[in-house]
């Protein structure tokens, strides 16, 4: 006889599991060619390991778990709405919400475990299951879907009754039959506000999501230059992006998290000083971020982040820190996305200086990107003028 859904609801919330809903373990259709398509079209480009073969791998629970007879798709709420910027006039960047706490693959792979535990207790016999956290080959947003765990959102967010799309998913494979709940109607109607919304047009349509243009990627993924074309368009996000989830209706009213789990401990955790992470020593960084998701974009990309953000935000104040890391900071792709800062805040004014950073910098790529943000409209004549300048006579 199959287990009650009920009863494994109230086990994950003894658990700390908040939400929690079961699904077949059978194969995902139409999934594998949604995804090739995806991957095809370049919308997965800079996800090197997101393959076709991947793709197929992910459409069939059976090949993470032979045995598995249903999916546990759990999450736990992470809204909290009470945690604001501090009121000064320090120019900050900010973290996207589900970084601010402790790192969330420790925390749900802890409580699963604990699940995990109780189902076996329940059956009473050992239970064969595979816990997956977003590392694995399964789409969590597909399992959640099917579910009932929520639905699909025009974002791609699964969005969750009475949270939204702030919940961080969880799946658990188990060898145990329990009576799978029904999958949700999706109710995002004729709504295209977080289409409307993504400041880099990185929803290209609804339910599909072009990956090389999200901040989520550019600021956390990509190792590299962040594209030109698109640095304005990041505003001040340093770590990730909030912007489509903070718009759909749904999300907007979710309710508070009570999970202590992913408050911030600090300031610097979800609106960091943008001086401070441009200055950071790699002690700091660690130290800082020890324990979060927000240490996977290293210390390089945090500070290259923290100036395209400077950029962006900052004003006449902010030229002489952004001339010291073009000068002084130790990592060239940090320096270069400052000189991109200094010349967007001040066309003008920052010329001579980079014209001088040119001949000077020992990093090749630090030089182009000077020389690309000299060759914009604004510096043309003046950098020809100041070039004829220091020519010998």
């Amino acid at each position: 006889m199959a287990l009650d859904p009920a009863r494994v609801r109230a086990l994950a919330a003894e658990c700390g599991l908040q939400v929690a809903t079961v699904g077949p373990a059978d194969p995902f259709l139409g999934l594998a060619d949604l995804l090739e398509g995806r991957v095809r079209a370049g919308y997965m480009h800079g996800l090197d390991w997101f393959t076709v073969d991947r793709a197929r791998f992910s459409s069939n629970p059976h090949n993470l778990l032979s045995s598995a007879r249903s999916i546990v798709s759990v999450g736990i709420p992470y809204r909290h709405a009470d945690v604001v910027p501090p009121p000064d006039d320090v120019p900050r960047g900010r973290i996207a919400r589900y970084a601010w706490g402790r790192d969330y693959h420790r925390t749900l792979r802890a409580r699963m475990e604990a699940l995990h535990r109780r189902l076996e207790g329940e059956a009473g016999r050992p239970i064969e299951a595979r816990l997956l956290v977003d590392t694995a080959r399964i789409v969590d947003r597909a399992a959640a879907a099917r579910s009932g765990l929520g639905w699909y959102g025009k974002n791609t967010m699964v969005l969750v009754p009475h949270h939204g799309s702030w919940v961080m998913l969880g799946e658990l494979l188990v060898d145990l039959e329990i009576e799978p709940d029904a999958p949700l109607r999706p109710r995002c109607g004729r709504c295209t506000g977080c289409l409307d919304a993504c400041p880099t047009g990185a929803l290209v349509d609804a339910y599909t999501l072009d990956t090389p243009r999200c901040i989520s990627f550019l600021t956390i993924e990509l190792r590299g230059s962040i594209p030109r074309e698109l640095r304005s368009q990041l505003g001040d996000w340093v770590f990730g992006c909030d912007v489509c989830q903070e718009v759909c209706p749904y999300t907007a009213a979710a309710l508070p998290s009570r999970e202590p789990t992913f408050q911030p401990e600090r300031v610097e955790n979800a609106f960091p000083p943008l001086h401070w992470l441009l200055r950071m020593s790699e002690d700091e960084f660690r130290s800082t971020y020890r324990g979060t998701a927000v240490l996977r974009t290293k210390r390089a990309g945090l500070a290259r982040n923290a100036a395209v953000a400077l950029g962006n935000v900052g004003t006449a104040a902010d030229l002489a820190l952004l001339e010291e890391v073009v000068v002084c900071h130790d990592e060239p792709l940090v320096r270069g996305h400052a000189a991109w800062a200094l010349a967007r805040l001040d066309p003008q004014g920052a010329a001579p200086f980079l014209v001088r950073r040119l001949s000077t910098d020992p990093d090749p790529e630090v030089r182009a990107e000077i020389a690309d943000a000299l060759g914009e409209a604004p510096f043309v004549a003046q950098r020809r003028r100041l070039t004829r300048r220091a020519r010998p006579d």
